[in-house]
């Protein structure tokens, strides 16, 4: 299948209901409104395809960048073409859900997103973070350094309540997911959870907190929790 067959596939999937929570979120045109479901009889037909996520993920339709995450091939990607992803993400959507997932698939997924977390502008930072979250909720614990991630837990304790908004989500579910995912910090992502407190989001509208969703994982025998794939 090549991009147009595939932008036809998809416009005839589009659903209205779903366009306009998509735009509710922050989506703009074009996209059609598509449900990620909906997407994986298209990915029978074309596989993993890095140049065709390439070229769909530059159309800017918010369905075809969603699908070319799904086609991606991550090893194949550099830093700079990630990096190009992240730059042409405009929401939170495309930025932890298709780019930072593509990333935590990828053997320099840490480096990227450590990049992307000390760069200040949120999505990135957002991104950085929920890449992260997907890595600590599929790999294993011996993948990953305790010290390097007990200093990024000290990291949102001290930024969090100043940080960007769409990074706030992202921190916040960084502490939860240390708390569930990764054993070896378990009782100190608890300690950060209850030190950071409710985080105000939403020009304080709202507030989001840690603490209670890692509690719901203990009650459920969640803890250790490992996902077999990111993507889906």
């Amino acid at each position: 299948m090549n991009a147009e067959a595939v932008m036809q596939e998809l416009e005839g999937l589009g659903k209205e209901r779903l366009k306009k929570m998509y735009v509710s979120n922050g989506a703009h045109e074009p996209l059609f409104g598509v449900a990620t479901g909906e997407m994986k009889p298209i990915f029978k037909k074309t596989k993993i395809n890095q140049q065709l996520a390439e070229e769909l993920y530059a159309t800017g339709n918010y369905d075809a960048m969603y699908f070319a995450g799904i086609i991606a091939d991550p090893k194949a990607m550099t830093a700079a073409d990630f990096d190009r992803w992240i730059d042409a993400a405009y929401f939170y959507m495309i930025s932890d859900f298709v780019v930072s997932v593509t990333l935590a698939e990828a053997d320099i997924a840490q480096d990227v997103a450590d990049k992307w977390i000390a760069s200040g502008e949120d999505l990135k930072m957002s991104a950085g973070w929920s890449c992260y979250c997907w890595l600590l909720g599929n790999r294993k614990d011996n993948e990953f350094s305790k010290d390097k991630l007990a200093g990024m837990l000290e990291r949102v304790k001290n930024t969090i309540h100043d940080a960007p908004e769409r990074a706030k989500y992202s921190m916040n579910n960084f502490i939860t997911t240390v708390a569930v995912s990764y054993l070896p910090l378990h009782d100190k992502a608890v300690e950060i959870a209850k030190a950071v407190g409710p985080v105000e989001v939403q020009q304080g509208k709202k507030t989001i907190h840690s603490s209670p969703n890692i509690q719901k994982a203990i009650d459920k025998g969640q803890i250790g929790f490992k996902r077999k794939h990111v993507r889906c």
